[in-house]
């Protein structure tokens, strides 16, 4: 990867805002104000992967944001056959949402490498996230500055790896796919939606996959500095 890039695109959860660690805190602040007495990481080990597929068939359009919302936590109630009231569902699903983004740890390195790329490219989000979060959590953990523009899902009207998020994207950045690259944590949506494009990309390999051959990939951020 010897071109020369003048815009980087960064998904922004498992890539630079530390999703995991910031969720894990929301809950446990959520299920004990709402006294549900479980225990943090028996209930993460259920709702993780329940999680992870309702964001698939979001991404593909399957399902509504409030389905994923609502259907998340209700389906990781079921299956560890603890009884939570409907109300009470509604009121988790809202709960998190607004107290999600007052947690703001980061991914490793996150801001020595910002402030490194920041005096050399445009640095720009494409993220999948529901937008009033997203926002809230550039600016709470204070790497919003580092940005010029955030291109997320809902005023794309579809999400990564569509290309008219990427489209979208280019065009708020004044720039080309050519001349850019993007760094994400989702071989599917941020890899190879941006290679379906022509845009360069690189995986931040934060689940530890085995990584495809000809995909460029790192394992922490500071080695963004072997290709930019």
């Amino acid at each position: 990867m010897n071109k020369k890039f003048k815009d980087i695109f960064f998904d922004l959860d498992h890539t630079l805002w530390d999703f995991d660690k910031n969720s894990k805190y929301t809950f446990k602040k959520i299920l004990n104000d709402n006294n549900i007495n479980i225990d943090i990481d028996i209930f993460l080990t259920t709702y993780i992967p329940i999680n992870n597929n309702y964001w698939k068939l979001y991404r593909e359009n399957n399902i509504s944001k409030d389905k994923l919302r609502y259907g998340r936590l209700i389906d990781t109630f079921k299956a560890l056959d603890t009884d939570v009231s409907t109300k009470t569902i509604d009121k988790l699903s809202d709960d998190y949402i607004k107290y999600l983004s007052s947690f703001n740890f980061l991914i490793d390195e996150t801001i020595p490498i910002l402030k490194y790329l920041h005096s050399k490219y445009n640095l720009h989000i494409i993220t999948n996230g529901f937008e009033e979060v997203q926002n809230l959590k550039l600016k709470n953990s204070g790497i919003d500055m580092f940005f010029m523009t955030v291109t997320n899902s809902e005023m794309a009207g579809v999400k990564k790896p569509n290309q008219k998020i990427f489209q979208l994207a280019i065009n708020k950045a004044n720039t080309d796919f050519n001349s850019s690259v993007m760094i994400g944590d989702n071989l599917e949506a941020d890899i190879q939606g941006a290679l379906n494009v022509g845009m360069d990309a690189i995986l931040f390999n934060y689940h530890k996959i085995n990584v495809p051959k000809g995909v460029n990939s790192i394992n922490k951020l500071n080695q963004l500095k072997d290709y930019l």
